[in-house]
Order: C-alpha cells, then structure tokens, then sequence
C-alpha cells in the first residue's frame, strides 16, 4: 500500500469538467484513438485504452484547491490539458503503487504551501522500485512543516498526474 494519499481529480470536479472546462470550453468527448493509448487518465488514475470515450479538458488543480480553502495561488495558478472519461468511471481504486510510476520516466514533484504558492520541487527519475522512490521523494517533500500538498506532473509537458498528500490515521 502506497504511504501516501493519492488524489484523482475529484468526483464534484470531473461532473463539472465534464460539462465546461477550467478554460470555459464545452467538453467534446471522442472516443480514444491508438494515439491516445496509454495516456494517463486523471478520474480513475489509470491508462486510456482503444476506443474509451474520453475528452481531453483544460484543469486548473491549484486553483480549485484554493478555492476550497480560501488561499489565493496568485500567480502561481495554472491550468493544463488532462484526460478524462467522459461519462462516470466509478473512479480511482487506491492500489499496492503509484500511478503511472513507469521506471525511468521522469516527474516533477511540486510542494505547495497553505497559501497555494510553490514551495519547491523535485525532478525524480522513476527508479525500478517505484514505491520507494516516491516515497522518498514525498518524505523530503513533507519534512518541510509549511508543505500542505504536492502535484506529481511529467515532465516532459508539466502535465499533472496526480495530488499527493500526507497520509492521514484511518486512511
């Protein structure tokens, strides 16, 4: 079991994405073509299989953490394309791992602070044991006291994965 919490896009979230995005576009859901296979879906955490119907949406995590909160990222809010089914998946099913934690591929581990500004980060290559290098990279991040969440985002585009957060008793 992973040792941290790991957070898909919320369920509240994905209904309304699924109607307008972050940017103001209308959802326009296809089904998924051989180019869009493998990549990872943000709703159930997992990868896009031929022929889902899925859609790709602008998504703005920080910002809708925020506003949760009363924070105020400021300049540090962003939005970026993600991939979700588009009609209801039934979600993500915590696991023994971590999503998409292909050995050698590389991510951003990105520290928040309460206010909703970058903290720091991290570029982690993916090693063999996956969990331990996670982990790892998630201990650093949540030694800092001022730390409250961390996106996990590739590399390659800055596309978020997923949100981690600390592991809370009786979860």
């Amino acid at each position: 079991m992973t040792r941290y919490t790991v957070l898909p896009v919320d369920p509240a979230v994905l209904k309304e994405l699924r109607v307008v995005d972050d940017a103001g576009r209308p959802c326009a859901p296809y089904a998924a073509t051989a180019d869009d296979v493998g990549s990872p879906l943000r709703c159930c955490l997992r990868p896009i299989a031929l022929g889902e119907r899925i859609a790709l949406v602008s998504y703005a995590p920080l910002r809708r953490w925020a506003a949760t909160r009363g924070a105020d990222p400021a300049a540090y809010d962003e939005q970026g394309p993600v991939f979700i089914h588009a009609d209801d998946c039934g979600g993500y099913t915590p696991g023994e791992d971590y999503p998409f934690a292909r050995p050698g591929a590389l991510r951003t581990v990105r520290r928040y602070d309460a206010r909703g500004h970058i903290a720091g980060g991290r570029l982690l290559e993916i090693p063999a044991d996956a969990a331990t290098g996670f982990d790892a990279a998630f201990d650093d991040a949540f030694n800092d006291p001022d730390v409250v969440l961390v996106h996990v985002r590739a590399l390659e585009y800055g596309c978020f994965q997923f949100e981690v957060r600390p592991r809370r008793l009786g979860d």
